[in-house]
């Protein structure tokens, strides 16, 4: 599922809003068909230099105290904090703390990693691109367990990790593409390692520079804090009937990092990808390596460093997809037409159910709304 976030109404710095009266009223129309199917909260974010930049969000940020759901709301980026960590690791390259074929276990040396076979043959490259053959960690069963019976406690990342030690890999590194939030929870490590503190790293090189200031990264410290964050919800009996899980959502998010971990207004997460696509967070060759496309097992061109790459039929995209317990998003540049979007939704958009099986078509929905 994919969803943009239009953060804000209005013109952003010495941006000017001309975006398309026809269009905003489309987006608002498909906004609201989604959010009279049963979803809680859609939002979605599009910037392009024509038409500067332009937001708008639908429904609720909590559907029990009718709480509407605004352009100021934090939305959970999930998975697409996966490319926030590439870009920490390319900028640490650039300065010379790392080499991208150097084996993670010259930075990682925990015993979950180093009783894997093979696991010494596994370089940064690989774990940036998805071609390590780590086994997945959140899907192991006795993690699985523990989660449920203990849903409010917030793991550290080594303990997320110990449950894939003595794992084998599931193929020789470097021989396949296999989508792995192991990968990205290792990179943290490893950037933990050479930095001494990643998050902090990202605060200040990332989120600094680039002045987004409603951008932050859920920690044990923080996750309770008060925070324009939306909450979260998951048709948990598959009844139509949306059940909040704000809580379980808030932990398991403070949880994981380099995979997952940020939260972001729609106005912020947008111009993350703006700036890094603009060369203002790494090098143009930097930028190059992380556009190099991995193939799927169907010969297709899929992911790079951080960056997914989506075949769009018209045309193709750019960014990163997220699914969680408690939310989904997509954040996309789209090149031929110079075009930023970004969609959101406080739903559960990892597990089927009847509301995320209507809402199946809401990307292309908007995509269409907004380009087409």
């Amino acid at each position: 599922m994919v969803l943009l976030c239009l953060t804000g109404m209005q013109a952003l710095s010495q941006e000017t809003d001309s975006f398309p009266q026809e269009r905003k009223e489309a987006i608002v129309k498909v906004l609201k068909k989604y959010v009279a199917m049963g979803l809680p909260g859609t939002a979605v974010a599009v910037y392009s230099p024509k038409t500067g930049f332009w937001a708008h969000s639908e429904g609720y940020a909590n559907v029990e105290k009718q709480i509407p759901l605004t352009n100021e709301h934090l939305h959970y980026l999930q998975s697409v904090s996966k490319t926030y960590m590439a870009v920490v690791i390319m900028m640490l390259y650039e300065r010379g703390k790392l080499d991208l074929d150097d084996p993670v276990t010259n930075y990682v040396k925990e015993p979950w990693l180093t009783s894997i076979a093979g696991s010494d043959k596994i370089t940064l490259r690989m774990l940036l691109n998805h071609t390590s053959g780590l086994a997945e960690y959140n899907t192991d069963p006795l993690l699985v367990s523990r989660i449920i019976q203990d849903p409010l406690t917030v793991l550290s990342v080594r303990e997320l990790l110990s449950y894939i030690g003595g794992k084998p890999l599931e193929f020789e590194p470097g021989s396949k593409y296999r989508y792995r939030n192991t990968n990205y929870e290792v990179l943290s490590l490893v950037a933990d390692a050479v930095t001494g503190d990643h998050v902090a790293f990202v605060n200040k090189e990332i989120l600094e520079k680039l002045h987004l200031t409603s951008t932050f990264y859920l920690t044990r410290a923080n996750y309770q804090n008060d925070m324009k964050l939306v909450d979260s919800y998951w048709d948990v009996l598959l009844e139509g009937l949306p059940a909040d899980v704000s809580k379980l959502q808030r932990a398991n998010v403070a949880s994981m990092k380099g995979d997952d971990g940020l939260v972001a207004s729609t106005k912020d997460a947008l111009f993350f990808l703006k700036g890094l696509m603009e060369g203002k967070l790494v090098q143009p060759g930097s930028l190059k390596l992380m556009e190099q496309w991995v193939k799927n097992e169907a010969g297709e061109p899929r992911y790079g460093f951080g960056l997914t790459y989506y075949n769009l039929d018209v045309t193709y995209g750019i960014g990163h997809s997220g699914g969680g317990i408690g939310a989904g998003c997509v954040l996309m540049y789209l090149p031929e037409l110079d075009s930023y979007v970004f969609m959101a939704t406080n739903f559960n958009t990892m597990m089927d159910s009847p509301i995320r099986k209507k809402a199946e078509n809401i990307q292309t929905d908007i995509l269409t709304a907004l380009f087409l």
